[in-house]
């Protein structure tokens, strides 16, 4: 079977860009840049540490996912709810995890959120809002129109969010929550990180539809497809589903588009694709796209040189802490158990 071309099996994420139409200040970008960088080292620090054996079990990154996670942090409440997959990092620093904590927890440390127990695939915060990733696919879904119709019976100002991939779109479970939702007009927004590849295989072998947002428009919703990379156009979007939410209009798909660039997890040999592949996606991921939109707003380089140079040291401060940070007692392994 001859193989896709580039362009039908990963096409450029800036064919679907519409221009935002609220731009954001640069005062506003200035933070989104720190916590992109801050999500994207802690993340490559994750690897390394993986790669070196000192974190066991699987370990999925984000990186290039950072957009996503940040435009979202910016344009929703604190107390709005949101769920995501085992490839959660990105959404739970957003949200304002302490790294140290978010580091502990994936090595099994003992001060990690979960005490070491929940591991990578499992971030957890309610004080956050994070109710949960989810290590099977799909299943955080309908947990956020639950969560949202709660929010609709008590008449709260809460809305849920929930992230899944592009793979996801073909769980069953999928499908009923977005029928749902749409009937109930639920408080929700469905964002479909679509990175092309479903594990190690591209979208265009599995899907028969190449635009993902058409799918949901089966069901009379709400529907859109966005440069996932930029992260105003993820604010922007963002924003106007959580308005549609909170004024009674029900649930919003977004299809973002994006590029996972480093391997689906630790360990992944990436024989699916090639290197010059990756390679042509860094132009377009989410750091270097912002990086070059505040230069040319005239931010200096030396100032972003010294936001990368705190995070450097913020990153590895907690690096260190996670290493020597201390093992959980034995006798963790009975408590928070609960038996039915």
């Amino acid at each position: 079977m001859t193989e896709p071309s580039l362009k039908a099996s990963v096409p450029s994420a800036k064919a679907a860009v519409a221009e935002p139409t609220a731009v954001l200040s640069t005062e506003q970008l200035l933070p989104m840049y720190r916590m992109m960088f801050l999500i994207r080292r802690v993340e490559e620090s994750l690897l390394e540490l993986a790669e070196s054996g000192k974190i066991g079990g699987a370990m999925h990154t984000a990186i290039g996912h950072e957009a996503a996670a940040v435009g979202m942090a910016a344009a929703l409440r604190k107390e709005d709810y949101l769920t995501c997959t085992y490839r959660g990092h990105h959404h739970s620093l957003a949200r304002g995890m302490d790294p140290k904590r978010a580091i502990c927890e994936v090595l099994g440390k003992a001060p990690g959120f979960a005490k070491g127990k929940g591991g990578s695939m499992h971030f957890v915060d309610p004080s956050l809002g994070l109710m949960g990733a989810n290590g099977i696919v799909g299943a955080q879904v309908p947990h956020a129109a639950g969560m949202a119709l709660a929010s609709k019976i008590r008449g709260e100002d809460r809305i849920a969010i929930t992230f899944f991939g592009d793979g996801a779109m073909f769980q069953g479970v999928m499908h009923e929550t977005f029928n749902m939702a749409q009937k109930w007009k639920l408080p929700v927004i469905f964002y479909c990180e679509n990175n092309r590849y479903s594990e190690m295989t591209p979208i265009s072998r599995t899907s028969s539809v190449s635009e993902l947002y058409l799918f949901v428009r089966a069901y009379g919703m709400e529907s859109m497809q966005i440069d996932g990379n930029d992260v105003e156009i993820v604010y922007d979007a963002v924003s106007k589903a959580a308005a549609r939410a909170r004024a009674g209009e029900g649930p919003t798909f977004i299809e973002g588009i994006t590029y996972r660039l480093a391997g689906h997890m630790a360990g992944d040999l990436e024989t699916y694709r090639t290197p010059e592949e990756i390679e042509m996606q860094r132009a377009y991921e989410p750091l270097a796209r912002l990086h070059q939109k505040l230069l040319d707003r005239g931010v200096a380089e030396e100032e972003l040189n010294k936001i990368r140079a705190e995070v450097e040291e913020e990153v590895q401060e907690a690096v260190d802490y996670a290493l020597e940070a201390p093992w959980p007692d034995i006798a963790e392994a009975y408590t928070d158990v609960y038996k039915v």
